[in-house]
């Protein structure tokens, strides 16, 4: 006998004697329907049968075993095992999604600081050149109130003269 996702225990062949007792018991009686299983409506669109949620819980049933050896066994409907391996799909691309927004988020941090490294970098390279330049605007402004006051006197002597 395989062993079930949800069997937490392998489970031991059944005797010779319990085959023969499962053989014997009839699933239905003669005349009478085998029951079906729950059939889904067909007038579904494929979009909405996989956004549409059960309307009931999720329980899941246990059985009690039919010896002390087995542990619980959890026992689920179609529906039910359907719904769940949906949303364990659903998570699973949830997951998938979400580390690829990490990973491109992570290139996108690593860039920036390699674009705030370099400008740094800059900074750094230019802030002498920044220095330099101001004393020189300093300078040659403090030469050109010197050039603008001699003129100034220069032009004084002039219109002294033509008097």
């Amino acid at each position: 006998m395989s062993q079930s996702l949800w069997d937490t225990e392998p489970q031991e062949e059944p005797t010779a004697a319990e085959q023969e007792r499962k053989q014997s018991i009839p699933s239905a009686e003669p005349g009478e329907p085998e029951p079906q299983e729950h059939e889904e409506p067909e007038s579904l669109d494929p979009e909405e049968a996989e956004m549409e949620e059960p309307e009931e819980a999720f329980e899941p049933q246990t059985v009690e075993p039919a010896d002390e050896k087995t542990s619980d066994v959890l026992v689920l409907s179609s529906d039910e095992f359907t719904a769940l391996e949906e949303r364990i799909l659903r998570a699973v691309n949830l997951v998938k999604r979400e580390r690829l927004a990490r990973a491109d988020a992570e290139v996108r941090a690593d860039a920036a600081e390699a674009r705030v490294a370099a400008l740094d970098a800059q900074l750094l390279e230019q802030t002498p050149q920044v220095d330099r330049l101001q004393a020189e605007i300093h300078t040659l402004r403090t030469e050109r109130d010197q050039v603008r006051q001699r003129v100034e006197r220069l032009l004084s002597q002039l219109d002294a003269l033509e008097l």
